[in-house]
């Protein structure tokens, strides 16, 4: 991936099949389809690849056992097939999850839910055990032939005190049962990027690069880096600018109002009490204002046992404009005043607060006044060609991580007969970057690394860590690292010279927090300390070129954004009181 070849290849090729505005899951899903059908493709994303509602999910693939109770069958059953698929196309970024329901009753729920399946309730209403045993039974069968993960299980409140000490002892039993999530869900989207650029002599992508107008049969993309035009000419465009499509086609002279976003945050803790109360399980449940919360732990997996971080959220807020979106203090201190609800006796504090985030889901324009009700689907809103520009604009609204290929299949098919080209790939069981060739087992995963350590000198439990961090990526990962000396960071854990070196200069990386926030966890897992900023800063700057200027402006920029955008204040404000 080479963003100056790629700006290159575009000034000189105007002309172009399709023009995907929007670099995050949907629009890159959607891009790597085309190019898989050969058609000339540009994918224009005006910050970073996977830096908006993609980056600040809550990280899982799951059908959505809540949408049953709205009759969104159809949207569950995709969702399901899609996580399976996930699970064997990615499966160094798909990790299967054990998700455990804390319930408190046993038959509540039991009016309200057809009443709300028929749309005659719109108001939270707490489900107790018969409604979800059913809700999990109707789970388990919508998988059909491909169940790939254990069926659900419901334990009684012994076994489940027993299973789980920490939990609130008012629960009547509780309900396990599978789902996924993923650690990385922004290399996904890397990887996909990096599959094209392999695959594809006319399939471009960049970061940084904005709409900012359009006439006639032209788009005008501004390079936010260097202030420079780029001029497409585009025979059909896909909006896929998630939260932001309304501000893009509103810059493209076509005002919309098709997005009614609303703002989720989550925080990572430090508190290695509440990782162990999980038992390794993702507990799921419903607050009374019917939010769904999740209390997930979460580190990456291959790192030193004493990292140890909790992910908590999520909040549902409408928001008008996504650039502000930002975890504020009210919103902490709902999050916090949910954990007792299911582990009562354990202490939570800003001091544990190593990270947070927050993002606006691209959900449709809707009047619902309890915005957990709108509809997670998605759909495709249409600009038909005409004036102001002669090519349509196809916009994406809504979606899920979890169903990101099946939406980007269907929007592929919509651009194909837009400039009459005909499906030639089907992506079902399309591989997925690191997963490609995967080995089957640990057995084999063994061999595979003894075999890589000895080309590339590598020591064999330093592939172990990339090896999950990369899947069989590591491969050429490894080859750059073997190739000269390459001493471990000091303020980093896990992370040596060579080994940023390399993502620096292969993955499009334009900025510090490039590398920090979505090429790696570092800053997600709390381990951006200044230092560490400082120490990664100094290697960028080696592996890019940049000045000594630069790289200060640099680590000023990303200590801003960490402070602001990601309150790390609160855990660095802790930590230096701690050391006085």
């Amino acid at each position: 991936m080479n963003r100056q070849r790629s700006l290159d290849f575009i000034q000189s090729n105007e002309e172009v099949d399709v023009l995907v505005i929007g670099g995050g899951v949907n629009g890159i899903g959607t891009y790597r389809d085309l190019a898989l059908q050969g058609v000339s493709v540009y994918l224009a994303e005006k910050y970073d690849f996977c830096s908006g509602a993609s980056a600040a999910s809550s990280h899982m693939l799951h059908g959505g056992i809540r949408y049953l109770e709205n009759g969104e069958f159809r949207l569950v059953r995709e969702a399901l097939h899609e996580r399976n698929r996930l699970l064997k196309n990615a499966p160094h970024y798909a990790k299967p999850l054990p998700t455990t329901i804390p319930i408190y009753k046993w038959t509540s729920g039991m009016l309200n839910a057809p009443l709300k399946f028929i749309g005659l309730l719109n108001r939270p209403a707490e489900r107790g055990a018969v409604i979800i045993k059913a809700g999990l039974t109707m789970y388990d069968w919508f998988t059909g032939s491909e169940q790939t993960m254990p069926y659900h299980e419901v334990r009684r409140k012994e076994a489940s005190l027993k299973q789980y000490p920490k939990l609130n002892d008012s629960v009547v039993c509780t309900a396990t049962y599978y789902d996924a999530w993923m650690p990385y869900p922004e290399r996904i989207c890397i990887d996909m990027l990096r599959d094209v650029d392999e695959q594809s002599q006319v399939a471009h992508a960049v970061n940084y690069l904005g709409a900012v107008a359009a006439e006639g049969d032209t788009v005008i993309l501004e390079d936010t880096l260097t202030g420079k035009m780029y001029r497409i000419k585009p025979k059909t465009v896909i909006n896929a600018g998630g939260a932001w499509i309304d501000f893009i086609n509103d810059a493209m002279d076509k005002p919309t109002n098709f997005i009614g976003g609303t703002k989720g945050s989550h925080l990572i803790l430090d508190n290695e009490e509440l990782y162990e109360a999980t038992g390794g399980n993702e507990f799921f449940f419903e607050n009374e204002d019917g939010r769904i919360v999740l209390i997930c732990p979460y580190r990456e997996e291959g790192d030193n046992s004493r990292y140890k971080r909790v992910m908590v959220g999520t909040t549902d807020i409408r928001i008008d404009n996504p650039e502000t979106a930002v975890c504020t203090d009210d919103e902490i201190d709902y999050i916090f005043n949910l954990i007792p609800k299911v582990f009562p006796n354990i202490k939570v504090d800003d001091s544990q607060i190593v990270y947070t985030f927050s993002g606006v889901r691209p959900l449709p324009s809707a009047d619902s006044s309890r915005t957990g009700s709108i509809s997670r689907d998605h759909s495709i809103k249409t600009i038909e060609k005409g004036k102001p520009f002669h090519f349509p604009i196809h916009n994406l609204i809504g979606g899920k991580w979890t169903t990101f290929r099946a939406f980007s299949e269907q929007t592929a098919d919509v651009a194909l007969s837009d400039i009459n080209k005909k499906r030639r790939v089907d992506t079902k069981s399309t591989p997925i970057g690191g997963g490609k060739a995967y080995p089957s087992d640990d057995g084999v995963i063994d061999m595979w690394l003894e075999t890589l350590e000895k080309r590339t000198e590598v020591d064999k439990e330093r592939l172990q860590v990339l090896f999950k961090r990369y899947g069989t990526y590591v491969a050429e990962v490894a080859e750059f690292m073997g190739a000269a000396n390459d001493p471990m960071l000091e303020n980093v854990p896990d992370y040596s010279k060579r080994e940023i070196m390399f993502i620096a200069r292969n993955e499009q990386v334009m900025t510090l927090d490039d590398f920090l926030l979505r090429r790696s966890l570092i800053a997600m897992l709390g381990f951006a300390t200044e230092d560490a900023v400082r120490e990664v800063a100094g290697v960028m700057k080696e592996a890019l070129g940049w000045s000594a200027k630069e790289r200060d402006a640099q680590i000023d920029r990303t200590l801003k954004l960490l402070t602001e955008k990601h309150r790390m204040d609160k855990w660095r404000t802790q930590q230096a009181s701690t050391e006085s």
